[in-house]
């Protein structure tokens, strides 16, 4: 009987032992700073960080809590990054829509003043030139999309005379080759490219 009684306590020693170790493995508990003799009786180092005491216990619903925060963090500042890309597009919008807005201004002062001037020859010459030269000193998307812009085929048509003319007669470079390349260059475009160069040649004095 005593013998049994060895053997039981010695079993119960070792599957406490064990289950001490295993939930140590698991994080459950932190006995390894306890137990470092028995580590390194089997060859194994204990914890080496702060001693814990025998009643500490490591809370796993602190540190759900912790992964939770940070988890919220992470998300907070990814928000922050959205909202931030999105007023740098809704800046970037405006600037569009206020370069637009100005382009509209800039195709009705020019048709405007084309068509006051119809009555006197020389008042036209001087406003479609003036007009060449604005769209000449603008970056070429730009002035392709103002005459895309012009209702009148007539006035983009005088434009775009005036420009080739004044590039003859100052021996630079005729932009109207390659604006109507760019106006080719989309389906839209396209039309109203071919539909000017039709009437250029077919008004050709």
């Amino acid at each position: 009987m005593l013998g049994r009684i060895i053997v039981l306590l010695v079993l119960i020693l070792v599957l406490a032992g064990g289950g001490i170790v295993w939930f140590d493995y698991l994080n459950v508990i932190d006995a390894r700073t306890v137990l470092a003799p028995l580590y390194r009786l089997i060859g194994r180092e204990g914890r080496t960080g702060l001693p814990v005491g025998d009643d500490e216990f490591i809370n796993l619903d602190a540190e759900r809590l912790a992964i939770r925060l940070e988890a919220l963090a992470l998300r907070e500042l990814d928000m922050d990054r959205r909202d931030a890309d999105l007023e740098i597009r809704l800046a970037e919008l405006e600037q569009i829509a206020q370069q637009l807005e100005e382009d509209r201004r800039i195709v009705e002062e020019m048709e405007n003043s084309i068509n006051d001037a119809r009555l006197s020859a020389e008042n036209i010459e001087r406003n479609v030139e003036g007009v060449s030269q604005r769209l000449t000193n603008m970056p070429p998307e730009r002035a392709v999309a103002i005459i895309m812009a012009m209702t009148d085929d007539q006035n983009a048509i005088s434009v775009l005379r005036k420009t080739e003319e004044i590039a003859l007669r100052d021996g630079t470079g005729n932009l109207v080759p390659f604006w109507l390349s760019l106006m080719a260059a989309t389906e839209e475009g396209a039309a109203r490219a071919a539909e000017l160069q039709r009437k250029m040649v077919l008004d050709f004095p």
